[in-house]
């Protein structure tokens, strides 16, 4: 069910790739709207709008803004269809993008032959929050390393809604929008031809996969988008890659479920990952929280990873780190986590013999 709005456009606010934050007004009041131009056109001040206001209703913290889905009176262009793969299928606002391993794509011949992904490292981490601190872990000690991120549908849909990727623009060689999630520099159809992709077109030294923002949760064992993470270490040993896992940790989330090892993060590991990854775990932990990711071990590798200068590398970021509203000194623990898997990565690639 979608609750339906008219309102006309205010203001301006901030823009980033993908996406353009307006100020509307709705029923005599002024609103968050967001707008992705690449769907509805460019909104100008004056426009009169047709907006979603689901999320902005039920008050999400994450995306809680009004969603234009139409700028009626002045409608964009048709646009000339490159491919044909359709994706949020079948909703009001499925859209048609080029898939990077379709007949029409000229990366069609590159992803015929792509079987494997040449030891590749692969890091994977349940909440995209984890992004900028895996990059600022891999570029401590390999600045040059070439970084692709493969976005699963498990957040949000359009890569366009993360700020963070507009942000790390300048030290990712691309994103591949995977599943039902588009708008990335090459889409794909699967995590697997995604990882491909990220691989043999964007000759990428390491993939980083994560879900988009705004994860999906119930509070349940089972009812959490992110477990998916699990399904991304499966898909990066098929693919002959070197999976490295991400573990969620945090001395500072006030659910207890999530605290020391996130119950998420050993469900997506014990349970869903059926192949062999190699688990960071930054050095100094304290006992308690070791022996919450000591079950770990039966299945998978556990590094412990160095975290001298992960510190300085975090607060030049091009991000202001931010998880659930917490900001990098609020939930230090989970970020320096997530950069330690980035730090592992990095290490791999040397071994691996791929940075460029």
């Amino acid at each position: 069910m979608i609750r339906w709005r008219e309102g006309k456009v205010i203001q301006r606010l901030r823009e980033w790739r993908g996406a353009v934050e307006l100020t509307v007004e709705v029923d005599a009041r002024q609103v968050r709207a967001l707008a992705y131009p690449a769907v509805v056109g460019e909104p100008v001040i004056g426009d009169r709008v047709l907006l979603n206001t689901n999320a902005l209703d039920l008050g999400l913290g994450t995306g809680g803004y009004a969603i234009v889905v139409a700028i009626p009176d002045r409608l964009p262009p048709d646009p000339v269809f490159e491919g044909h793969i359709v994706k949020s299928r079948y909703s009001p606002l499925q859209t048609v993008v080029l898939s990077v391993d379709e007949e029409n794509s000229p990366c069609r011949p590159i992803m015929e032959r792509a079987s494997h992904l040449a030891g590749m490292p692969v890091v994977t981490a349940d909440l995209h929050s984890a992004l900028p601190a895996v990059v600022a872990g891999i570029h401590a000690d390999a600045p040059h390393a070439r970084i692709a991120y493969v976005m699963t549908d498990g957040g949000a849909l359009p890569a366009g809604f993360s700020r963070n990727l507009d942000a790390l623009a300048d030290h990712l060689v691309g994103t591949v929008t995977t599943g039902q999630s588009w708008g990335g520099d090459l889409e794909a159809v699967t995590v697997h031809s995604g990882l491909l992709a990220a691989r043999h077109v964007l000759a990428a030294d390491i993939a980083v996969v994560t879900q988009g923002p705004g994860n999906l949760g119930t509070g349940t064992t089972w009812g959490f988008s992110g477990i998916a993470v699990g399904e991304a270490v499966n898909a990066a040993g098929v693919l002959e890659g070197r999976p490295v896992g991400s573990l969620r940790i945090s001395e500072a989330d006030p659910r207890a479920r999530h605290r020391g090892l996130s119950h998420h993060s050993l469900t997506a590991y014990q349970k869903v990952a059926l192949v062999p990854a190699e688990l960071a775990v930054p050095e100094g932990l304290k006992p308690h929280v070791l022996e919450g990711i000591a079950p770990l071990a039966q299945r998978h590798t556990l590094v412990t990873v160095a975290t001298d200068g992960l510190d300085d590398a975090l607060r030049k970021s091009p991000v202001t780190h931010s998880t659930m509203g917490r900001g990098l000194d609020d939930d230090y623990l989970y970020f320096l986590a997530a950069a330690a898997a980035g730090r592992h990565a990095a290490s791999l690639i040397a071994e691996n013999g791929q940075e460029k």
